[in-house]
């Protein structure tokens, strides 16, 4: 059963923007050291964390919890399997209230925008 469903959308400029004005202080608030290790090695590393962004938003908006409840930036973690697909990793408190749960995520982008929709699904 269907827990909940998320989706983001994220200007990649919005995020170039902020990495180039809040520069660590933006990555290390948001993303974890997987996370920043994998964008900083990719040729367009604003692409990469735009769509982290945008799963973390979506898996927010899915939890229908709002930012009172147990969602925290790093406790979302977007990996990629071998075939290159996105995958979610939950850490804390988080990884508690969605034990019994599985979070799915898609990623899409174009030259400007990245979309991501996520679904927290009951096991």
């Amino acid at each position: 059963m269907i827990q909940g469903i998320g989706v983001d959308v994220v200007e990649l400029a919005r995020i170039k923007e902020m990495l180039s004005t809040q520069g660590a202080a933006f990555v290390n608030k948001i993303f974890t050291e997987s996370e920043i290790a994998y964008c900083q090695s990719k040729p367009t590393p604003e692409q990469h964390y735009a769509a982290r962004f945008a799963a973390k938003e979506a898996v927010s908006k899915a939890l229908q919890m709002g930012w009172s409840g147990v969602f925290r930036w790093k406790d979302v973690e977007v990996q990629n399997e071998p075939s290159g697909a996105p995958k979610i990793l939950l850490y804390n408190k988080l990884a508690e209230v969605l034990a019994q749960s599985s979070v799915h995520v898609s990623l899409s982008h174009t030259n400007t925008t990245v979309v991501a929709f996520a679904i927290i699904e009951n096991r």
